[in-house]
């Protein structure tokens, strides 16, 4: 899989770029007008990038993405679809409307026994206001994850450059900035033990994991550090990087189903680093059933050496919850 990672890093390190030059171009005027069109602009371009690099290398390969093109070949989003173009441009890629239109649409792929997962963009509010987010590439074989690259420009951030965390099955993690693919280090998970000194992050969006619930679990387990909340699959790279123990991703309703591309590198990359992945009753996430994590409710995410007891403490929950809804 040496040859999938280095492809699959290279196409991530240049979206990296391109949404860089995006967000560099955000002014306060535009999170005012709640104006998405840089984040879909950025998301675009970036799986443009991504796309064009796999069907070069991988021609054969799927590629599941978040987006598709079918509103950028409209006549009336011509303007917009020029806007996309030039980003591209500015990375060095010059191609005409059609030509980026089917880079985009390689991304609305059937999942089957070899496919990649990317999402272009994750964690748009954290893009928009200028904090974490990610772009996560994974290639799944047989429903398991294979090989992963989750690019975080907001995470050691030196000159506003970026971490990139690049992981095979079975090889480890590494972890390199962004324009020095060369400088890399093996990735570790913290060696804690004790749950009461653990660090946990969740989402900053309270429509993506139940705050409430997750207060009630740090508070059992005793947690002394208020949680660190921040957009993203960057969480799953700090607690890969020991920079937190724990991640909690607890559903917000019962018919929610996790998309694939929103865990799939994020899981790797913290798995190979030591630590452990399941989702809220301690089952592994399967990422064989298609778009979505539909046997799984919810992820947690640890260190490794406390997950027992985090999974443990998000059962009781779950438990007292509906207890107290009369179920």
């Amino acid at each position: 899989m040496e040859n999938e990672l280095l492809v699959a890093e290279k196409a991530v390190r240049e979206a990296m770029g391109l949404c860089r030059v995006v967000q560099a171009g955000i002014v306060p005027s535009v999170l005012e007008k709640a104006d998405r069109s840089p984040v879909t602009i950025a998301d675009f371009g970036s799986q443009a990038l991504v796309c064009r690099s796999l069907a070069e290398s991988f021609p054969d390969d799927p590629v599941v993405g978040e987006e598709d093109a079918a509103k950028l070949r409209q006549p009336e989003q011509a303007e917009f679809l020029d806007r996309v173009i030039r980003v591209l441009a500015s990375q060095g890629v010059t191609a005409g409307g059609d030509t980026v239109c089917d880079w985009i649409d390689r991304g609305d792929g059937v999942p089957c026994d070899r496919f990649w997962t990317l999402d272009p963009i994750d964690g748009t509010k954290g893009f928009l206001r200028g904090g974490q987010y990610a772009v996560a590439l994974a290639l799944i074989v047989a429903g398991r994850v294979e090989v992963a690259v989750l690019g975080c420009p907001g995470l050691g951030v030196v000159d506003g450059d970026g971490l990139v965390f690049s992981a095979i099955r079975g090889a480890g993690t590494r972890v390199s900035p962004a324009s020095e693919p060369d400088d890399s280090r093996p990735v570790s998970v913290s060696d804690c033990t004790d749950v009461t000194r653990a660090r946990l992050c969740e989402s900053v969006e309270s429509g993506h994991s139940a705050h409430d619930r997750s207060s009630v679990i740090a508070e059992s387990l005793g947690l002394q550090s208020e949680s660190v909340r921040m957009d993203s699959q960057a969480k799953y790279a700090t607690v890969a990087d020991g920079g937190a123990e724990m991640y909690l991703r607890l559903p917000v309703d019962a018919s929610y189903q996790e998309k694939i591309w929103d865990h799939a590198a994020g899981s790797l990359v913290v798995t190979e680093s030591g630590g452990t992945v399941s989702d809220t009753f301690g089952a592994p996430l399967d990422f064989s059933q298609g778009r979505t994590l539909q046997k799984n409710a919810g992820v947690v995410v640890s260190n490794g050496l406390l997950h027992e007891q985090i999974v443990a403490a998000v059962v009781s929950s779950e438990t007292v919850r509906d207890h107290d809804d009369g179920h």
